[in-house]
């Protein structure tokens, strides 16, 4: 089937297979045990709790699989019977524990992800002095000359002062040091890497959607804000081919181990031909759709259109895909950059700022629509989500109706009034649970008990109609579902302050969360004709785990493990 009518397709068959009624001829996930004698199973996962994600049926005991795809779902008597006579078909006894869809994580910075693995982790210092220590620890391992990166620092852990320069000078004077606050919208640079980037010397006193933070004597403290990190990104050595290709590897060990079996990546060209080189080797085990800057529409657009005489119809295949753009309105709220409506509480003459002008985003959005490709544009503030809302449907009606599928990343901080707009024009709100358990603990502080009702505003999405679509955003939070579907139904923060949730009214059902980890997954990636449910035919994507998460208290989720990971009916993952 074309690209260009796949999207039309894929809606008429998610109706069909929601009505209940039989999918059309083209459909790409027809049930493979109508040619059974040809096609052995491969796989069996028996005596489970196997919830499926088809709402036409939900619950069933087993599943088998024929090479990449499922062959049947039903009682672990019905599906050995399907597999008898099949020699050398490997069966997993599921103990009673929930079988599910393999997970989706619809946003991650895959390959930095991979990278964070080998670098130092400030993720969890939660002093100055451990700040110092471990950055003193990591700087003595590394030889003289090279870059320090990566960290992902928390400055609220020790009382929300952010570090300086001054602080680490003294440990690292043969390396210079580029290390990101968790959110990766500010980042501290030592005396080094300011030499190194020309900073110490001619640091400009404003930068477009950035700022460079100075002491009350105008001296740099190090701390650079989101467009003037670029500063120093470009003058950070690029990785060579052999780190990227360590990092990709290591990180599709690590989400496998979490049950993860698709990633939506927000990066880079150079990213994506790191993908295609281990697509070429056979080595991707997992599944990606590859996002690129959204100022770069018109390079995707060629590029889709030269690969389009080849088999894989221009977008990829089932293991890489391409098509996807990722933009940036504005910052984040840890960084007090994210664009909103009102001030900040803790700082009243400062309404963040937008990373991108309003026409610049305009003209990129209007075009990639344009040019059929699919839009997701990095949003956290209110005003920032309202602007981008604005923008989404001045593009829908310049371009006509079509299945364009626009995503919000993080969709964070929601005015009341902009809630029903995702469903009313069909925006994917792409959010990140385990974000509201650890931004939980400080949000307030910033933007007051009133705005924090519309921040993950989970339940309201959802009742409203809205597709919603989760993932972790990895590096910046774990890559690790299950503390995500805790988070989603629980939302008690990461400091145990709010035990019955952080704005409760916005918790939703351990369902509806796994739904948002699956079918809402595939939804947004354009996929769901093809993965996101356990229904015959489908890719062979699936999670056993140690429990079933549906009879255990909803505090216990996050203690759930994953006992195997299956990519295409290939166990990636076993414990």
């Amino acid at each position: 089937m074309p690209d260009c009518v796949r999207p039309i397709a894929t809606a008429v068959t998610a109706l069909a297979i929601l009505a209940g009624g039989a999918p059309p001829s083209w459909f790409t996930a027809r049930p493979l045990a109508q040619d059974a004698p040809a096609t052995p199973v491969t796989l069996l996962v028996v005596n489970g709790r196997v919830w499926t994600g088809d709402r036409a049926r939900p619950w069933a005991e087993a599943v088998a699989v024929t090479g990449d795809r499922l062959a049947a779902v039903g009682t672990t008597a019905e599906v050995r019977a399907r597999a008898a006579g099949a020699a050398g078909a490997r069966e997993i006894d599921a103990r009673g524990a929930l079988v599910g869809p393999g997970l989706i994580d619809a946003h991650v910075h895959f390959l930095e992800g991979g990278h964070r693995l080998s670098s130092v982790s400030l993720r969890d210092a939660a002093s100055r002095e451990a700040f110092v220590r471990r950055i003193a620890a990591f700087a003595a391992t590394r030889p003289a000359g090279t870059w320090i990166t990566g960290g992902d620092w928390d400055h609220s852990l020790w009382g929300g002062v952010p570090p300086d320069r001054a602080w680490i000078d003294a440990v690292t004077p043969a390396h210079p040091v580029w290390l990101n606050r968790l959110d990766g919208h500010m980042a501290l640079a030592n005396t080094a890497a300011l030499r190194a980037a020309g900073l110490e010397i001619s640091a400009p006193r404003e930068v477009e959607g950035g700022t460079i933070d100075r002491d009350a004597e105008g001296r740099i403290t190090g701390l650079l804000r989101d467009n003037a990190m670029a500063l120093v990104d470009r003058v950070v050595p690029p990785a060579s081919d052999e780190d990227d290709d360590r990092a990709l590897d290591a990180a599709m060990r690590y989400v496998a181990e979490r049950g993860v079996t698709s990633v939506h990546h927000m990066g880079t060209w150079r990213d994506l031909a790191v993908f295609e080189r281990a697509h070429v080797a056979g080595r991707l085990a997992t599944r990606i759709y590859a996002a690129v800057p959204l100022d770069t529409w018109p390079r995707l657009a060629e590029t889709i259109a030269a690969r389009a005489a080849g088999a894989s119809g221009g977008r990829g295949d089932d293991w890489l895909r391409i098509g996807a753009l990722k933009g940036f309105v504005d910052g984040s709220l840890g960084s007090h950059t994210a664009a909103l409506l009102e001030p900040f509480t803790d700082k009243p003459d400062d309404r963040g700022l937008l990373v991108n002008t309003p026409e610049a985003l305009a003209n990129w959005i209007l075009g990639a629509d344009k040019a059929g490709l699919h839009v997701a544009v990095h949003a956290i503030g209110d005003r920032a989500n309202r602007l981008l809302l604005d923008l989404y449907e001045q593009a829908a009606r310049a371009n006509g109706s079509r299945d364009r599928r626009f995503r919000i990343e993080h969709a964070q901080h929601l005015a009341p009034a902009d809630i029903p707009r995702f469903a009313r024009n069909g925006v994917i709100a792409s959010m990140q649970p385990y974000h509201a358990i650890d931004d939980g603990r400080w949000a307030e502080a910033l933007i007051g008990r009133q705005r924090a009702e519309g921040t993950y505003a989970f339940r309201s999405l959802i009742d409203t109609g809205a597709h919603v679509a989760f993932g972790s955003d990895w590096y910046v939070a774990p890559p690790a579902p299950l503390e995500g579907l805790y988070a989603a139904v629980t939302r008690r923060t990461l400091d145990g302050a709010h035990p019955d949730g952080w704005v409760p009214a916005q918790r939703i059902t351990l369902e509806e969360a796994l739904r948002a980890y699956t079918a809402g997954g595939a939804y947004a990636s354009f996929e769901d004709d093809r993965k996101g449910t356990l229904v015959p035919g489908m890719l062979a994507d699936l999670v056993v785990l140690d429990r079933d998460l549906f009879g255990v208290p909803p505090d216990q989720i996050r203690e759930a493990r994953v006992r195997f990971t299956v990519v295409g009916g290939r166990i990636v993952y076993e414990r």
